[in-house]
């Protein structure tokens, strides 16, 4: 089930690769996850020390979690294998690409799984044409719509 979309990622950046990773939570985390209180606008990963770690991404705290609680935009570890962040550290390094997440799922037995994409960004004349290319499209189902009554 997905939980969260980032579709301004796929706006602002052209995506390279993509990998599922899971996330390091607390628990009043994953409850407010499931109530659907996350939002991944202009959240990023970075890789640090070899470990790839997710930021500005707001959970909100848990109504009933009181003094247990966490902090809405603390940093959250993602769990990768070792030969998966040395693949992606060698792309940014020499591309100058970056990690975007691009949604966020929770499975059937309650995991949090965050899917992350390697992006290269993209100019505005590009995200100028993906506009027009969109009203092209919508314009043409109108039509196609009114001729077909």
């Amino acid at each position: 089930m997905i939980v969260a979309k980032n579709k301004k990622a796929f706006f602002d950046y052209e995506i390279v690769d993509q990998l599922e990773a899971g996330i390091s939570l607390l628990g009043s985390e994953v409850k407010s996850i499931r109530a659907g209180k996350i939002s991944l606008k202009e959240s990023y990963a970075e890789i640090k020390n070899g470990e790839v770690y997710l930021l500005n991404c707001h959970i909100s705290p848990y109504e009933a979690a009181n003094i247990f609680n966490h902090k809405p935009m603390r940093e959250r570890k993602l769990l990768l294998h070792r030969r998966e962040i040395k693949r992606w550290m060698g792309k940014i390094k020499e591309k100058g690409l970056t990690i975007v997440p691009t949604k966020v799922t929770l499975n059937n037995k309650g995991v949090v799984k965050v899917e992350i994409a390697l992006a290269k960004g993209k100019r505005a004349y590009q995200k100028r044409e993906v506009i027009r290319e969109r009203d092209r499209e919508r314009e043409m189902s109108r039509e196609l719509k009114d001729y077909k009554k």
